[in-house]
């Protein structure tokens, strides 16, 4: 496993410079093509910090994702969501161990729930993943939601262009739960896998709709329990009710990841959807959808910044204050921020 925890420093927003050695320092702004020699080289220290500056938005950080694009789109990127306690990490791990038998370079992106005391990763995936330390071809990196607005899928979606560039030939999203965030995470995937579970109340009535709907491959995992026909039956009545646009209909894997059980048939799946996206030329077409949704959040992100950055906390208050003493509704007054921002 390669993986480098961030280095504490200056604010990220302020920080314009990566630690690459000891008695190094690498300007963001004018040496990216230095890092990227490293980077492509595999240089793991390299790939962590250059992870934490895209993270952070570090200063000089957009230079260098302009610089690293040339060399993304090999990665396949798979998406992996489902509700707490179904087991993603196990299935991971799992599939991380499959693929690198086959001399795959594997990346992992685990999404994180936010610590309370430090706002950081509280890292509970890579506990769950130590038995790849040793390996020099997975590299397996937390993320925290940090309760940010917004624009937690296109950090993630930076981090995994990041890894693709690196050269990774797998990177692998796995989520948190399966609110909004998880739902923007995995539509920038090429492959989305939503993993459920027997027992988990009403299974899969208990999962947002937009979850089944974006669901590329179901897995139904811990199939040993009572209920695992159950859940088999639901899902293929609610595919009964509605046909994917493209005809595709996702397939349904039983598995016991605690034991590798299923984990070959899951990739089989995996390699049968994408045989089946280039037999019908949809690969192009998903990639064209995925990156229009991957616009408007860079946009959006974008616009947002630039907002507060001409708002300050204080204006912000006073506007705050009008409009609660009803000097001023916030219609009007969004209308007029944005008139001025024009």
């Amino acid at each position: 496993m390669e993986d480098i925890a961030p280095v504490a420093g200056p604010h990220p927003r302020t920080t314009s410079y990566l630690r690459l050695a000891p008695t190094t320092l690498i300007s963001l702004a004018h040496d990216h093509h230095i890092i990227i020699d490293r980077l492509r080289d595999g240089d793991p220290r390299t790939l962590a910090r250059v992870i934490t500056a895209v993270e952070n938005r570090t200063r000089g950080s957009a230079e260098l994702l302009k610089a690293l694009f040339p060399y993304t789109g090999h990665a396949r990127v798979l998406g992996l969501t489902g509700a707490p306690g179904a087991g993603k990490s196990t299935l991971v791990d799992q599939l991380a161990k499959y693929f690198r038998k086959r001399n795959e370079k594997v990346g992992i992106i685990a999404v994180d729930p936010t610590s309370p005391y430090t706002g950081g990763a509280i890292l509970g995936d890579r506990i769950r993943m130590q038995d790849h330390h040793a390996d020099p071809g997975i590299f397996i990196r937390s993320m925290a939601t940090r309760g940010s607005l917004g624009g937690l899928a296109r950090t993630t979606a930076d981090v995994a262009s990041v890894l693709d560039a690196s050269g990774r030939d797998l990177v692998m999203i796995e989520t948190v739960g399966v609110g909004q965030d998880e739902i923007d995470i995995v539509r920038l995937a090429d492959i989305t896998v939503v993993i459920l579970v027997p027992g988990m109340g009403d299974d899969v009535q208990s999962i947002k709709a937009g979850i089944m709907e974006i669901a590329d491959i179901f897995v139904i995992n811990k199939s040993d329990r009572d209920g695992a026909e159950h859940v088999e039956r639901e899902i293929r009545a609610l595919q009964s009710l509605a046909a994917r646009s493209d005809g595709w209909t996702p397939p349904i894997v039983k598995t016991i990841a605690s034991e590798g059980r299923g984990v070959a048939e899951l990739a089989q799946s995996i390699s049968g959807y994408e045989s089946f996206l280039k037999k019908n030329n949809l690969a192009r077409k998903r990639s064209i959808h995925n990156w229009k949704d991957r616009l408007v959040e860079m946009l959006r992100d974008a616009m947002l910044e630039r907002a507060r950055q001409e708002l300050t906390e204080d204006r912000l208050e006073a506007y705050a204050e009008e409009i609660v003493s009803h000097k001023r509704d916030p219609y009007t007054l969004i209308e007029e921020i944005v008139a001025t921002e024009n």
